[in-house]
């Protein structure tokens, strides 16, 4: 083998020079759990170092974060790495394309995304069948994926999406800045180069050769079977953690880690780290990084002495555990009607919730109390995080931390009545309220909840008045003609009586936005309709979902189901044959209506009975 050279390279270094991918590795296969890894550690590495008040000149100070080895060949072929690099350049893309849409000042990251020239645009991992999706991703962050069949451009397109969802909203205004300063010149590859392909190849092989090299999964069921002295015990053990362990495995990329970590944090983590430069990690944070000898340390709080202990912790608890974590995830990735709390808060990417509804349950509980409790907790969730969206009050990772750790400890092993007053108590004393609805609109921050929202309302007037509806046909990007966000006023300043109701273009577009003036309809017909006036726009309507037929005359006759949903609840729905600002405003108050039926405490109650 030739000489190899290992040295740091920052992003900003690593991604001023263009990078080719041979045929035989070509796939860029990150999945949603991998892209929000990234943000995540990228994003609490960095306001672990951010003070307030600090300033773009401050940030030289922070501290390095080391984002793993890159192998190259000396002509720029990448071996391993593409992944990180592809994923890297998705992300330099969105926060590009944050800064156009902001008011603060721009760091130029042009020159790391592409190079250009003769007029040609050549992206810094440089693959043909890239190339339009990139183009369409750097120019306005979209790109029409209906008729791709390149596993890597859907995969690319997919992420960026993620990365919308994902990216803290306390990094998009004035840190957005010191966040791009950080990223290309704090963050840190090891680039490996090599003379020829066969060399990087042997160094890759030699790099990723674990055959002997166990996982904390694998490190912390030997310390637990090993401490177990009958031997039937042991093997009767280690079958039931063998074959959930595989199940887990099967159900995602390192399910089976996931699952410990988000067990052990929910029924013992007793402490966090604090939220101050320096500060040491504590229960909540070693277990995310070491949870096999966070065990083996703390072993006597968690009652583990004798034999029949470490027994009773794999074949009761578990065994208990990882079946419940089992039936979360697969109702988080499959609507299930009787447990739809936990899909609608998957949708929304709130992976905390596994954590809360595991602290919820006791190893004891009976099959009714833990069915009882999957659904309470899922449904204080959703309300939860309802409540805080509406009020334009975000639930990132970064910024509930610290309310999802002490909620975590204030509801763990607690009964199904308790939990069910902590949580009406909780929703009731929280600083806002559902009345955030009268203000609400969409802007950048609420973009990546309002698909939802405004499908679950149409799910809810549906299935309320008998009409087969599906939610997750609503919410699915996956199939070939999705649903969007449609507005009912078309982009046009000039149409109906928009001059006179407004003084101003800009006021126009706002109010424009407003929730009570937005539906969903399929893309197709999203686009077919846009330009419409709203006379011509609502006959169409009345041929789609019941939300955008109730605008339509024709929605209030011959439909007693929907009718007698209407009057039971008391909602004012009415048609209208002209929409000006006045209607969009009686629109508003009735969805903050239905909101009201749809996320409201008396729920808990119900569940419970």
């Amino acid at each position: 083998m030739n000489k190899i050279i290992g040295s740091p390279v920052e992003v900003n270094k690593l991604f001023n020079n263009r990078y080719t991918v041979h045929y035989y590795q070509r796939e860029y296969s990150w999945q949603e759990k991998q892209i929000k890894e990234l943000i995540d550690d990228l994003a609490n590495e960095f306001i672990e170092y951010y003070q307030e008040g600090d300033s773009i000149q401050d940030v030289e100070k922070y501290g390095d974060y080391f984002l793993g080895p890159i192998i190259l060949t000396n002509d720029n072929a990448i071996i391993d790495g593409q992944q990180r690099l592809s994923s890297l350049t998705l992300l330099l893309m969105y926060l590009n394309n944050l800064q156009k849409n902001g008011d603060i000042d721009k760091v130029n990251v042009d020159n790391l995304i592409y190079s250009e020239k003769y007029g040609q645009k050549t992206f810094c991992i440089n693959v043909d069948e890239r190339k339009a999706c990139l183009q369409g991703l750097f120019e306005n962050g979209e790109y029409d994926i209906n008729n791709e069949n390149s596993e890597s451009v859907i995969n690319l397109y997919s992420r960026y999406k993620d990365i919308e969802k994902f990216f803290p909203d306390q990094l998009k205004e004035e840190l957005l800045p010191l966040f791009i300063n950080w990223l290309i010149y704090n963050v840190v590859l090891i680039e490996i180069r090599t003379d020829s392909e066969q060399d990087a190849h042997k160094v890759f092989v030699t790099m990723n050769d674990r055959g002997l090299r166990l996982t904390p999964t694998e490190m912390l069921k030997g310390y637990i079977l090993s401490e177990i002295s009958d031997n039937d015990t042991r093997n009767k053990a280690n079958d039931i953690w063998k074959k959930n362990i595989l199940i887990l495995k099967e159900l995602e990329k390192d399910g089976d880690a996931d699952f410990i970590k988000d067990w052990l944090r929910s029924q013992y983590a007793d402490s966090i780290r604090e939220g101050k430069k320096g500060a040491e990690d504590r229960d909540f944070e070693i277990i995310g990084q070491t949870f096999h000898k966070w065990v083996m340390e703390n072993k006597t709080e968690m009652k583990l002495s004798k034999s029949k202990d470490f027994e009773e912790f794999i074949l009761n608890e578990f065994n208990t555990f990882s079946n419940i974590y089992i039936r979360l995830k697969q109702y988080s990735n499959n609507f299930n009607k009787e447990y739809d709390y936990v899909f609608y808060n998957a949708d929304r990417g709130f992976t905390f919730q596994y954590q809360i509804i595991l602290a919820s349950i006791c190893p004891k509980d009976t099959l009714d109390i833990i069915n009882k409790k999957i659904k309470l907790v899922s449904c204080f969730i959703d309300q939860f995080i309802s409540v805080r969206v509406f009020n334009f009050k975000t639930v990132d990772y970064s910024s509930i931390r610290y309310t999802i750790f002490n909620l975590t400890k204030k509801i763990r092993r607690k009964d199904i009545n308790e939990l069910a007053n902590i949580f009406k108590e909780y929703i009731e004393d929280m600083e806002y309220t559902l009345d955030g609805i009268d203000s609400f609109y969409l802007n950048q921050f609420t973009a990546r909840y309002m698909l939802h929202i405004l499908s679950r309302m149409t799910y809810f007037l549906e299935e309320s008045s008998g009409i087969n509806s599906s939610f997750y046909n609503y919410v699915n990007r996956q199939q070939k003609n999705p649903y969007d966000i449609e507005h009912i006023w078309a982009n046009d300043y000039t149409q109906g009586n928009h001059q006179n109701e407004f003084s101003t273009e800009e006021e126009f577009q706002s109010f424009r936005n407003r929730f009570g003036g937005l539906l969903i309809l399929s893309k197709d017909k999203n686009r077919s309709f846009q330009a419409m006036d709203y006379v011509n726009k609502v006959v169409k309507y009345d041929s789609e979902n019941l939300l955008a037929r109730t605008l339509n005359n024709n929605c209030y006759s011959n439909n007693p189901l929907f009718l007698r949903f209407m009057q039971s609840n008391g909602l004012n729905f009415q048609p209208y044959n002209q929409f000006d600002k006045a209607n969009l405003i009686e629109r508003q108050h009735l969805y903050k209506e239905i909101c009201k039926k749809i996320w409201n405490t008396d729920l808990f109650q119900e569940i419970i009975k």
